[in-house]
């Protein structure tokens, strides 16, 4: 069993209130759960307004697979106009590592 994770440092582009942030973080990850299958929420930044990180969890059978489902989520995030991607940081465990 593999398991990968990728988070993302996000910059919010027009947004001046938790409330407008929480208007178009929710949105977003609700759109990776349900198109990529993955875990996501929001992880940190939770207290300012322009920035959030999100992570995502994918778990596979095989490392190929949960590389290829990492790849798709990182550019789906990184081609939403409302987002400046500042960091992307991935990893990958498999059952076996202790």
């Amino acid at each position: 069993m593999w398991i990968g994770w990728v988070e993302f440092d996000l910059l919010l582009g027009d947004v001046h209130t938790l409330k407008e942030k929480r208007s178009v973080v929710r949105p977003l990850v609700a759109e990776l759960r349900r198109r990529f299958e993955v875990s996501a929420a929001e992880v940190g930044h939770l207290d300012l307004h322009r920035r959030t990180a999100i992570g995502t969890t994918v778990v596979s059978a095989d490392r190929r697979h949960a590389v290829d489902v990492l790849d798709e989520v990182e550019r789906s995030v990184a081609n939403r106009p409302e987002f400046e991607m500042l960091s992307a940081h991935r990893g990958y465990l498999t059952s076996h590592d202790e």
